[in-house]
């Protein structure tokens, strides 16, 4: 177990976890090894193999803990929340604005907007700090597709257009993402994004990071009283957090991606810390996935200057802080949802 903040992490495999009074006790071959009160968590994020009693399901509903059950390497499986009393004005907003073309439109656009501006940053950081180990040429070419993507966006009216749009994006993004590797290359070599299952061990940490900052948007979205699952750019599917996923795109490449980037180039985590399953999916080791955890909750305690607000904001804490802004703008208290640009 790691607590980090108000979310604990459960990484040890065969936990069993139960109630005890307002604490929930997490054992080991029946011996007690950690424990903690209920009014000190707003998440518990479980990997594997944890078993749960119904009561300790309980205390977390009743309590607003939520529950959010992953495979060992990431993959989300469940969440487990107690009754949502959001604000039902804002949510019946919410659903007027995904309904209606143009504002849908409108809100999937300042997403991408900003998903493939801070990803011209992060390319433009690269030459700037890195330029002596990197293909200069290659991402500075990128960096201009880029610019000439968000161009696009402008003359694109419908939530399809800015998918395509995104979509082109993206793969301009990943063609150089290798480049941004400058340590250990031999053995992280990135070729293209693989999902489901990662096919090699910067795939297998990217998409542990995008799993972890799903669930904190997700949160965020709770928080705050809106419908996490009902969202502008991503479609509507069953089981799916669309504006969860919506509010990520603004975070991936500067905060996930970077992160992965830092964690290779910085040698904190080794091709060692990875292996291949049977299925040929690749998955980090118990040790490794505990340093990208650690890695994360560090980098979240970071201050930076909103750009929206001009004051400095915990990292930690933008997720709620763009689902609030959205809120505003779904309520009409401002005119547009101010996306977070990264500087």
């Amino acid at each position: 177990m790691k607590r980090f903040g108000n979310t604990l992490y459960v990484t040890t495999q065969k936990i069993y976890v139960r109630q005890d009074g307002t604490n929930l006790v997490f054992s080991l071959d029946g011996t007690d090894k950690f424990r903690t009160p209920i009014h000190t968590l707003d998440g518990v994020v479980a990997f594997g193999a944890v078993s749960w009693s119904p009561f300790a399901l309980g205390l977390c509903a009743e309590n607003g803990v939520a529950v959010s059950m992953l495979t060992e390497n990431g993959k989300f499986l469940a969440r487990v929340v107690g009754p949502q009393s959001g604000n039902v004005l804002l949510r019946r907003a919410q659903h007027r604005r995904t309904t209606a073309p143009e504002t849908a439109a409108e809100a999937a656009r300042a997403f991408v907007s900003a998903k493939i501006a801070n990803a011209r940053v992060v390319l433009q950081r690269a030459v700037r700090d890195r330029g002596a180990q990197t293909n200069v040429d290659a991402l500075e070419r990128a960096a201009q597709k880029l610019s000439r993507s968000i161009f696009d966006l402008t003359r694109s009216t419908t939530v399809a257009q800015i998918r395509g749009v995104e979509g082109d994006a993206a793969r301009t993004y990943f063609s150089v993402f290798n480049e941004l590797i400058v340590a250990q290359k031999d053995a992280f070599v990135f070729r293209e994004r693989s999902r489901r299952p990662p096919l090699d061990p910067i795939n297998a940490l990217l998409s542990f990071l995008y799993v972890l900052l799903a669930h904190d948007l997700r949160s965020a979205c709770e928080t705050v009283g809106l419908d996490p699952q009902l969202g502008f750019l991503h479609a509507d599917r069953s089981g799916r957090a669309s504006l969860a996923l919506d509010l990520t795109e603004e975070f991936r490449p500067w905060l996930a991606d970077r992160l992965a980037l830092s964690l290779i180039n910085r040698r904190q985590i080794d091709p060692r810390g990875f292996e291949r399953s049977e299925s040929g999916a690749v998955v980090m080791s118990d040790a490794t996935r505990k340093t990208v955890l650690t890695a994360w909750q560090e980098r979240k305690r970071d201050e930076l200057q909103h750009p929206f607000w001009g004051e400095k904001v915990p990292i930690g804490l933008l997720p709620l802080v763009q689902a609030r802004l959205l809120a505003k703008w779904l309520r009409g208290e401002l005119d547009a949802y101010p996306a977070f640009f990264w500087k």
